[in-house]
Order: C-alpha cells, then sequence, then structure tokens
C-alpha cells in the first residue's frame, strides 16, 4: 500500500524543498562568480552549511547541479515576463514594455549574465541537456513574435523586421551596458550604476528599438522571417 501522507511526510517534503532551495541559490552564486569550471562542490557545501553527501542526494554531480542552476535563471526571466501586462491592442506599446520588462531583469540579475557568459565559453554544451530550458523561453518567443507580426499587420512596424534579429539586439542594448558597466564608467569617465543613468538606459533602448520598427521607409523583406 502506498505510503500515508502524514504531517510529518509533509514537513519533510517542505524541508527537502527548501533545502534543494538553498542548494540552488548558493550555487547559482557560485557559478556566477567562479563560472563552471571555477565552482566547486566544495564551496557551494561551505556556502550551504550542508554535507556533500547531501548535495549527491538531490544532484547527480556539478553538471546536473549547474543545469538546474541555468533552468532556475531561464525560469525568473520566464516569471519577469508573465508579468507582462500587454493590451494586444497597441503593438507599439506592448513592444515597449516587452523591452523594459527585458532590460529590467538584466539590470535587478546581473549574475543571470554571467551565467551566460561562461556558459557560451562552453558552448552551450550544458543547457543543450535540458529539456526545461527551450519550453521555459517559448512563451518570450511568442510575445515577441505576435507583438511584431501584429505591429506589421496594422502597418506600424516595418516589414522586413526579423524577430531573432530583433531579439539579439534587444539582449544587446540590454545586457551589455550592465556585463561590462566597470569598464566602460572608468573610460567613459561616468558611473554608469547611478539612478539618473538606469533611467537613461530604460528610456534610451526602448526609444531606439520602436525608431527602428517604425522607420517604415520603403524596406522590403529581403530574406524569409524565421517562424517559432
Amino acid at each position: 500500500m502506498p505510503a500515508k501522507n502524514t504531517p510529518e511526510t509533509k514537513v519533510q517534503t517542505r524541508n527537502a524543498q527548501a533545502t534543494k532551495e538553498r542548494i540552488l541559490n548558493m550555487a547559482f552564486k557560485e557559478f556566477a562568480a567562479r563560472g563552471y569550471d571555477g565552482a566547486r562542490i566544495d564551496s557551494i557545501v561551505a556556502r550551504c552549511k550542508v554535507s556533500k553527501n547531501l548535495i549527491y542526494h538531490y544532484f547527480s554531480g556539478k553538471e546536473d547541479l549547474f543545469i538546474q542552476v541555468m533552468e532556475r535563471a531561464y525560469g525568473a526571466m520566464r516569471e519577469r515576463q508573465n508579468e507582462l501586462a500587454l493590451s494586444g491592442d497597441d503593438p507599439v506599446a506592448d513592444m515597449r514594455t516587452l523591452v523594459e520588462k527585458t532590460i529590467q531583469h538584466f539590470v535587478e540579475q546581473p549574475e543571470f549574465i554571467q551565467l551566460l557568459a561562461t556558459e557560451n565559453l562552453h558552448k552551450a554544451v550544458h543547457i543543450k541537456k535540458s529539456r526545461v530550458i527551450p519550453v521555459i523561453f517559448n512563451p518570450l518567443r511568442r510575445a515577441l513574435h505576435n507583438i511584431l507580426e501584429k505591429g506589421k499587420a496594422q502597418g506600424v512596424f516595418r516589414q522586413d523586421a526579423d524577430w531573432i534579429d530583433l531579439y539579439v539586439s534587444i539582449s544587446g542594448l540590454g545586457s551589455y551596458f550592465v556585463s561590462n558597466r566597470y569598464t566602460l564608467s572608468y573610460v567613459l569617465d561616468v558611473d554608469l550604476g547611478t539612478k539618473e543613468r538606469l533611467a537613461s538606459r530604460m528610456k534610451h533602448i526602448p526609444d531606439m528599438v520602436i525608431s527602428y520598427l517604425c522607420d517604415l521607409g520603403d524596406a522590403k523583406p529581403s530574406a524569409p522571417r524565421a517562424t517559432v
């Protein structure tokens, strides 16, 4: 017979989930700070104040732990996107909102950019083993594609705009000033971390994206657009 779901069992389940969350939190910081190659299970053990055996109880090894950290990081971005209040009727306003939320996530989660950097050094070999991340990313793909196509249908967005190019540009504009803020602050002799500079970027980037999309001109499709 299956085991009864007693109060003690519920407490044990909650404690196990809390322990796994704590391990993932500390592993997130360790991988972001030291990269995949530099991160050490012993350091995560020290950060979590748990036994190494307990980590191996929940995760098969360092790679499994890193993959789940990445899945959690992408999941946090999806939660941000789920907060989008899109009207559905105004593609310009919806695109601005999507861009702003994307930038905001990079600003508030700079560790995510560091995780992406270390995974790119490994040519995405780890996240390719995840079945979860593509599913997590799909809603953003659909949202961006749908807003773009609606804007084209209404005649407010240029017809040759490609959602993949657009996402790469939004990500680059939103993450570069965060990942390079210290070197840029030095060479430009300005503190990019001030509230004023951040507010300026939060306006400047959506303005650039909308300016591109709404520059109709005589643009014509030059290549087949990618499908979602």
